[in-house]
């Protein structure tokens, strides 16, 4: 029987671009390009390492977003994964990381898996929270934040590198990993990969697929919402100090002014 990796990624914006929110206080996708989630490439690595390791594995990559997020998913295929689930439905405009982790419970249930492989967390929202909770919504064990991953005999094992200890740790399976930004450099889509993946299966899910209300996600079901926010103000320009042999005290003054020493 084949080992069946589920891999969930994210679509997230561009760092590098103008993020903001829109009028309901929700991340504004729209007005800025977007593209899988670095830290989710390297659990889409790490589920690679792990098939090439097992003579029988097939690796799905799963997103919950908007028609865009096929982007990720197609990232995700080119990379070297199987096959693709995208959850898409307009009423999940809005949706917490608790009722995404719902969403995301159902689909891999319907899907089948023996491990379930995240980010560490996304690089919108910064939770790292998903693992642990969508963990307990399968109800498997959890092994998160591991910067080095196998699996042997119906086992993943992994190192957790911590500030003063490093920690061997093990799961039968089916359980779920995060992985770390430390668990080795994503590979690089080829030419050939790019290719092979416009032929590779994306099956699309909405909420109905999954029998899940629309009340339970999207803004109305959050449990957590932006209340408020404020745009941060323009950066002004610097404070200049020319030396013409008072340079040196004018920049202390200036440091102990802001309280820098």
């Amino acid at each position: 029987m084949s080992l069946r990796i589920v891999v969930c990624v994210k679509y997230v914006p561009d760092a590098t671009g103008d993020r903001h929110f829109a009028e309901d206080l929700t991340t504004d996708r729209e007005s800025v390009d977007g593209l899988l989630s670095e830290l989710d490439e390297y659990a889409v690595e790490q589920a690679l390492q792990i098939s090439e390791e097992s003579d029988d594995a097939e690796i799905t990559v799963l997103t919950v977003g908007p028609e865009d997020a096929k982007d990720a998913l197609r990232k995700a295929l080119s990379m070297g994964a199987d096959k693709a689930v995208h959850v898409e439905d307009d009423d999940l405009h809005g949706t917490d990381v608790l009722g995404t982790s719902a969403v995301l419970a159902k689909a891999i249930e319907k899907t089948g898996y023996d491990l379930v492989v995240c980010g560490m967390a996304s690089t919108d929202g910064t939770m790292g929270v998903l693992p642990a909770i969508l963990a307990e919504r399968l109800g498997v064990p959890q092994v998160t934040l591991l910067s080095e991953v196998s699996v042997t005999d119906g086992k993943v094992n992994g190192r957790r590198d911590g500030d003063t200890a490093t920690e061997q740790l093990e799961a039968s399976l089916p359980a779920l990993i995060s992985v770390t930004d430390q668990s080795g450099e994503a590979r690089y889509p080829s030419f050939k990969g790019i290719m092979a993946a416009k032929k590779k299966p994306v099956e699309s899910l909405d909420l109905d697929d999954l029998d899940i209300e629309a009340d339970e996600v999207g803004l109305g079901g959050a449990w957590t919402k932006v209340d408020d926010a404020t745009a941060r103000p323009p950066r002004t320009a610097g404070t200049v100090v020319k030396d013409e042999g008072e340079g040196g005290k004018q920049l202390a003054e200036y440091l102990a002014g802001q309280k820098f020493i």
